[in-house]
């Protein structure tokens, strides 16, 4: 039987990409008009941010509704033309019901500097938003922005756009802003551990398992499995891609769940 998507009303959607508005800004994850927020209110209808309008100062009546090809359907302002990239993840993704850009200051030097956030040292990271991968540099505003994203907008909870910012989705608001915190956060971790610190203790690939069984328990199906560069054994076996990597991580995990189901 197939599930019945529900939707919060026009009213909440509004005000509640207000307050996200507030907390992208207060956290600085934005600067001046930067960023857009969008919330699905209908199998093919959202409301989203309006262009030009700071996200610290925004108001319900400057929200624009839309629908899924592009049409304004109500409001006064235009919205902005990064909501492309938004349309793109609601295209690719049905599950996902918001959509959080922002460029979050030490993720977006990751994204500058071309390097995915991936290294499993975070039990949280790992459950609530897995691998982020980059996406390739691509002009703001373009189509080439949502070309650029689609290839990870279903099996993904959170992208980074090369010398651009980040993009996370989820099913709810909620979910879609505390992934950007935890990007931000996840990133940052990483940057004094590799970077400062110059050392991490990595997961291994069992506890990597553990955590995913954690996850699927959780209902969070997308985010990618973590592989650790200090096991050896896989990552020095010649000629084995990254996605014959995942695939051994993926049997270990399904090991797991066979004797948590035991």
């Amino acid at each position: 039987m197939a599930v019945q998507n529900t939707y919060i009303s026009d009213r909440e959607a509004k005000e509640l990409i207000c307050e996200i508005g507030k907390r992208v800004y207060n956290k600085s994850f934005v600067a001046a008009n930067d960023g857009n927020i969008s919330i699905k209110v209908g199998d093919h209808e959202l409301w989203t941010t309006p262009t030009g309008v700071s996200k610290g100062f925004m108001t319900p009546e400057m929200m624009v509704k839309m629908d899924l090809l592009g049409n304004v359907l109500e409001g006064n302002l235009k919205p902005s033309s990064e909501v492309k990239m938004h349309l793109r993840v609601y295209q690719e993704n049905p599950e996902a019901k918001a959509v959080v850009h922002a460029h979050p200051p030490v993720a977006t030097t990751f994204a500058i500097a071309g390097i995915s956030l991936e290294k499993p040292v975070s039990p949280e990271v790992i459950v609530l938003l897995g691998k982020v991968p980059v996406a390739p540099y691509a002009t703001p505003g373009t189509q080439e922005v949502p070309d650029s994203i689609a290839p990870y907008c279903r099996d993904y909870n959170a992208v980074l756009l090369a010398n651009h910012g980040a993009l996370t989705w989820g099913r709810d608001i909620t979910e879609a802003y505390f992934r950007m915190e935890s990007l931000e956060h996840y990133a940052l971790m990483l940057m004094y551990s590799e970077h400062i610190m110059q050392k991490s203790n990595e997961l291994s690939t069992g506890q990597i398992a553990d955590l995913i069984s954690i996850r699927e328990k959780m209902g969070i199906k997308t985010g990618g499995i973590p592989v650790p560069g200090n096991d050896k054994n896989i990552r020095t076996a010649p000629g084995l891609q990254e996605e014959m990597i995942e695939s051994i991580v993926q049997k270990v995990t399904e090991e797991v769940l066979k004797n948590v189901l035991k």
